[in-house]
């Protein structure tokens, strides 16, 4: 499975942490950057991530900020995202089941790297149910509205 990462500045740390997890373990990486603690905005990096898992279904992301809400609400302005704002295991793996979640969201400044690894292994290992959970998803990308 390819997984895309991005974040900013105050993500970094996790991000390296979290993508050593990933490429120990088999996932193909694709990282956006940054690659620095210089401080940059971090819709640029969530746009990019976004842009690339909505093109490409079969794909997820991984984003990390300092709380994890920039790039959360970034990214769902995108068609076809789903991302999601996980500080706990539980909270990931209902993302997974309920919402088809396509984007792990984590907060760099709020998580230990250890439970950072376990939300993101839950999140990758985590299947949409489908069902009852469809029929919502389907309900969630607005038609294309004119310009009143």
């Amino acid at each position: 499975m390819k997984i895309v990462l991005g974040n900013d500045h105050a993500g970094l740390e996790m991000k390296l942490h979290v993508k050593k997890w990933l490429t120990e373990n088999g996932f193909d990486v694709e990282d956006m950057g940054t690659h620095s603690i210089d401080p940059v905005d971090y819709p640029d990096y969530a746009h990019k991530v976004a842009e690339i898992v909505g093109g490409n279904m079969c794909l997820k992301g991984i984003l990390v900020c300092g709380s994890g809400q920039g790039v959360t609400f970034t990214a769902n302005k995108h068609q076809r995202i789903r991302a999601t704002l996980c500080w706990t295991e539980e909270i990931a793996r209902l993302s997974r089941e309920h919402n088809d979640a396509n984007i792990l969201c984590l907060p760099g400044r709020f998580v230990e790297m250890k439970d950072a690894i376990e939300i993101t292994k839950v999140f990758l290992e985590t299947s949409f149910e489908g069902g009852r959970h469809q029929k919502r998803i389907d309900k969630v990308s607005l038609p294309n509205l004119k310009s009143i």
